[in-house]
């Protein structure tokens, strides 16, 4: 894969430390070129330059990979200091100081956290230099260091941003996926439940009447998944969970009507209601209806199957209050914050029905009223209760 070298100079010049670098490296050391360059294989090439003696390079400027000592770094991964080129035992006879002409050097490898070799940050200067002392190939070796580091940080960063982009176009268009199947299964759902309104009204053998009811409590737990599934499809794209409050609804039959269609549901369980309020109420019936809806659902997945379930519904002198009550094992203390959460199913059994929006849903409904939902679990019996002033 051929390596994108506009990236890299871009990379070295998106970190503000370089310039400064190199202008410490040329005041400590007297010399009068430093560069950062990346070295590969075959290429050589500058990405940042501080030259005071008209060398001749700038960034994006390149030398013959084959004509430098960074190339025999780049093999060994570690540094070259020469104080006098004419006096050095090693480089005297090298070709590179002969090619470009100059006495002291020094390159450091900049090596990234994951060991990969990135390049070299180097020095040259026509005139000797005291460079093999500890001070400065220690001030090499931490500005070096500092590069790789600067490097691997704005890579990972530049990848995040880049994942967090991606992560957020899949969400938007899984949420508006989801979205678009709710509103297209409205209408064969819709059409079901017609269906099996007007079987239930034809003269039926007892085998066909039940088989009827089967489906027609199927559809309304495909409604409220229905419903929840848009919801929060909504609340996640950004219109959120909408109510309309009516100043004079008539609260109370809907509430009853909830409490028969999840009845005929699971007609094997007692249902209790008790409603000591009278109409009308301040409210959106019809999603303090669903809300209702989702606190029994929840009741009759996880109560106790030989306990009743009340719900009774009251005014105070400034308050609406609706409970939905059912025997059975309390919620540990720890799973309560959690209850709330989309997708979180405490203590949900195997093949059990629902994805864990109902009361997340609930109290998305709650707050629109200006109201809360309360858990009481304790004693083998747990009560969620819906709170909402009277007037807003």
């Amino acid at each position: 894969m051929p390596h994108d070298f506009q990236a890299d100079i871009d990379a070295i010049a998106r970190i503000d430390a370089v310039p400064t670098i190199l202008d410490v490296v040329c005041r400590t050391t007297g010399m009068g070129f430093a560069a950062v360059a990346r070295v590969t294989e075959d290429r050589w090439i500058a990405c940042q330059v501080l030259d005071n003696i008209a060398f001749g390079l700038k960034p994006g400027g390149e030398l013959e990979v084959k004509t430098t000592i960074c190339d025999e770094i780049r093999g060994s991964g570690k540094a070259v200091v020469i104080d006098e080129v004419s006096q050095d035992l090693v480089y005297s006879t090298h070709h590179t100081p002969q090619i470009y002409g100059f006495q002291s050097y020094i390159s450091m490898p900049i090596t990234l956290p994951d060991g990969t070799f990135f390049g070299t940050l180097c020095a040259i200067d026509p005139a000797p230099a005291r460079l093999k002392n500890p001070q400065v190939v220690g001030m090499f070796k931490l500005f070096a260091d500092l590069i790789a580091f600067h490097l691997d940080a704005n890579d990972r960063l530049a990848k995040t941003e880049a994942a967090l982009v991606d992560e957020r176009t899949i969400s938007e268009f899984r949420e508006q996926f989801v979205a678009v199947l709710g509103h297209d299964l409205r209408n064969p759902v819709a059409s079901i439940d017609s269906g099996t309104r007007l079987l239930l009204r034809t003269p039926l053998d007892e085998k066909a009447e039940a088989i009827v009811k089967l489906i027609r409590g199927s559809v309304v737990r495909m409604s409220g998944l229905i419903d929840n599934v848009m919801d929060l499809a909504r609340a996640r794209l950004g219109s959120g969970v909408m109510v309309e409050i009516k100043r004079n609804a008539e609260l109370k039959p809907t509430l009853t009507q909830v409490v028969d269609e999840l009845g005929s549901v699971r007609p094997d369980r007692v249902i209790e209601t008790s409603f000591e309020f009278d109409d009308p109420i301040r409210c959106d019936p019809l999603r303090v209806g669903q809300l209702l809806s989702n606190l029994l659902g929840n009741a009759l997945a996880h109560g106790s199957e030989d306990g009743a379930i009340r719900v009774d519904a009251r005014t105070t002198y400034d308050a609406f209050e609706l409970s939905v009550t059912n025997r059975g094992e309390p919620i540990p203390a720890e799973s309560v914050d959690q209850l709330f959460l989309p997708f979180f199913r405490h203590g949900a059994k195997t093949g059990q029905q629902g994805l864990g929006l109902g009361l997340y849903i609930a109290s998305e409904i709650a707050k629109l009223h200006g109201g809360v939902i309360e858990v009481d679990s304790n004693d083998g019996k747990t009560r969620f209760t819906f709170r909402m002033p009277l007037e807003a």
